[in-house]
C-alpha cells in the first residue's frame, strides 16, 4: 500500500515532545484538536502487550484545555454538561458529557476544578472553546475563556505507579483515581492527575512550564529503564477491549448521551440548569431508538476506516460498526457499534461485509474486559 505523509503547517501544530518521539520511532500520526497525536510506534499488538505489562510515556499534548475563569465560570461549565457539578470539589476530575440544545453530544471531556472560579475542560477532538464562547456571549456571563499553554504527558501501565513514586515519592501513589495535586520536579510544580485514556492505570502531567516538562519527559525514560519503559500512545486494541469511547469515532454530534450509555451522568431530576435538559427529558420519556453496544466476529483481522453497515439475516441495515480491531485476548475481532432497536440485545446475530465477504457475529455488552 502506498504511504502518505501529513504536511505540517501552523494550522497543524506539533508538540513540545514531537522531536523526541520522532527520534524514539513514532510510525504514525493522527490529527487531534488541530495537533499531531502519535498513533503508533511499530506493531499495534506489541505496544498493546507492553502497555498491559509495563509502562509507557505518551505525548498527549493534543488533549487541549479550555480554561474558564471568572465569577460565572461554574454557571457556564454546568450549562454545558448534563452532569450535576453542584457538589464538585477542588482537586477532583469529573467525566462530563457536553451537550447542545438538541440534547446531542458535543464532546466528552474530563473537567478539572482548579478553584471555585477556575476550571479546565480537558477536551476530546472538537472545538469546545468556540461552543463555550458562544454560550458565554449569548447568556452574558462574566467569564474569561482561553486555551492555556498545557501540554500533557501521560504515564500509563501497571508499572507507572512505581516509576512515578521513584520520581515524586510515596505521596503520588496515594492520589485517588480522578484526583489531582501539585508535585515538585526540580523546583517546578506540575499538576498531576491520576487519570489517562487506558484502563491499565497511570497518571497525566498537565505541563505548563515547557522546559521543565521536556526535562521531565527525558527523566521518565532515564529513571524508567528498570521498569522497561517505552514510548507509546493511546492503543486501539486496549481502549476497545476496555470500552473507552472515542468522540468522532464511536459517537458524535448526531448521538445523545442515552444512546451512548452515559445515563449515570445525566441529572434530569436535579434543579441544575443545563443546555438540552428538556430535550433529554423528552428522549428519556419516549425511549431511544439506537444504542452503542459491543460486537464480536470470529475472524482474525479487520482494517476499518470510517464505518461499516451491519445487517440482519435478511440483509436489512440494522446499525453500523464504528470501531473495531483484532483482540489478542479474545482471539477474534471485536468492535463498538451503534445498533437500531431491537437489535441491540446481547447475543443477537449481525452480519458485516469485509473485503467482499460476509462475516457473522454477535452483539455483546460493553466493556469487553
Amino acid at each position: 500500500m502506498k504511504q502518505y505523509s501529513i504536511a505540517k503547517s501552523r494550522r497543524l501544530r506539533s508538540t513540545p515532545y514531537t522531536s523526541r518521539i520522532e527520534k524514539q520511532g513514532v510510525t504514525a500520526y493522527t490529527v487531534y484538536n488541530h495537533m499531531l497525536l502519535p498513533a503508533a510506534f511499530g506493531s499495534l499488538e506489541d505496544s498493546y502487550t507492553h502497555l498491559k505489562k509495563d509502562v509507557q510515556i505518551w505525548d498527549v499534548a493534543a488533549e487541549r484545555q479550555v480554561e474558564i475563569q471568572g465569577k460565572d465560570s461554574a454557571k457556564l461549565v454546568q450549562l454545558m454538561t448534563c452532569r450535576n457539578l453542584s457538589k464538585s470539589k477542588i482537586g477532583r476530575c469529573y467525566y462530563c458529557p457536553i451537550i447542545d440544545d438538541d440534547g446531542n453530544l458535543v464532546n466528552d471531556p474530563v473537567v478539572l476544578k482548579l478553584a471555585e472560579d477556575k476550571w479546565w475542560i480537558s477536551i476530546a477532538d472538537s472545538d469546545v472553546i468556540f461552543f463555550a464562547k458562544g454560550l458565554a456571549s449569548g447568556y452574558k456571563l462574566n467569564v474569561k475563556i482561553i486555551e492555556p499553554v498545557v501540554d500533557i504527558i501521560a504515564i500509563q501501565g501497571p508499572k507507572s505507579f512505581s516509576l512515578m513514586e521513584k520520581i515524586f515519592g510515596k505521596p503520588i501513589t496515594e492520589l485517588k483515581f480522578f484526583g489531582f495535586d501539585y508535585f515538585d520536579f526540580e523546583g517546578t510544580k506540575h499538576l498531576i492527575a491520576r487519570s489517562g485514556w487506558s484502563k491499565q492505570g497511570g497518571y497525566e502531567v498537565y505541563v505548563q512550564n515547557t522546559k521543565s516538562g521536556q526535562k521531565l519527559y527525558d527523566h521518565l525514560f532515564e529513571v524508567g529503564k528498570e521498569f522497561n519503559v517505552k514510548p507509546g500512545c493511546p492503543n486501539l486494541i486496549e481502549r476497545i477491549e476496555s470500552g473507552l469511547l472515542s468522540y468522532g469515532n464511536d459517537f458524535d454530534n448526531n448521538d445523545n448521551p442515552f444512546e451512548c450509555g452515559f445515563d449515570q451522568y445525566i441529572s434530569l431530576d436535579s434543579e441544575i440548569n443545563f443546555l438540552g435538559k428538556e430535550k433529554l427529558k423528552k428522549i428519556k420519556s419516549e425511549g431511544i431508538q439506537k444504542k452503542l453496544m459491543g460486537v464480536q466476529f470470529d475472524i482474525k483481522e479487520i482494517s476499518l476506516v470510517g464505518s461499516l453497515d451491519l445487517k440482519d439475516e435478511k440483509d436489512n441495515i440494522i446499525g453500523e460498526l464504528r470501531s473495531a480491531c483484532y483482540s489478542p485476548h479474545f482471539k477474534k475481532v471485536i468492535g463498538i457499534a451503534m445498533l437500531k432497536k431491537p437489535y441491540w440485545e446481547a447475543s443477537k446475530t449481525v452480519k458485516v461485509e469485509i473485503n467482499g465477504n460476509f462475516c457473522t457475529g454477535n452483539v455483546c455488552d460493553l466493556p469487553f474486559i
